[in-house]
């Protein structure tokens, strides 16, 4: 009984988590009413630095970088746009959505210093948000 009950009980026990991770990537990547404008999502990002500039690459496959808006605040980096549901979806059984779809909206804080100017492009599925340093940078 005793290995019989341990099986048992560790193969409840994941089927529980399992549930629970499940359950909770439905509550925080949920799309939201578009009117209301706000953000519903948050997509990740790495942050790199040269002796030029500061990149930051963000994934956002699908998202034409063009519609993206990106501006300095402070010492922050904002970056906000939609992500969009293909017409194809119009009209598609879904058998599985697990990319963000929506208004999404980050906020990154960015090595002290001053930059000169701020660009966007697409790389690899990646939005990349070069920032060119300027004269006075500390970093």
């Amino acid at each position: 009984m005793g290995s019989d009950f341990s099986a048992h009980w560790m193969w409840s026990d994941a089927l529980a988590m399992l549930t629970r991770a499940e359950r909770l990537h439905r509550q925080f990547f949920r799309p939201t009413n578009s009117a209301a404008r706000l953000p519903s999502w948050e997509p990740p990002v790495d942050i790199l630095e040269t002796e030029r500039a500061v990149l930051v690459l963000v994934a956002l496959p699908g998202v034409n970088p063009e519609g993206v808006e990106a501006a300095i605040d402070g010492n922050e980096l904002v970056f906000s746009g939609d992500r969009v549901f293909p017409a194809e979806m119009r009209t598609a059984i879904i058998h599985r959505l697990e990319l963000p779809q929506g208004r999404f909206e980050r906020r990154v804080r960015l090595p002290s210093g001053r930059y000169s100017a701020v660009r966007r492009s697409a790389a690899d599925g990646c939005l990349v948000i070069t920032l060119e340093k300027s004269g006075g940078f500390r970093g």
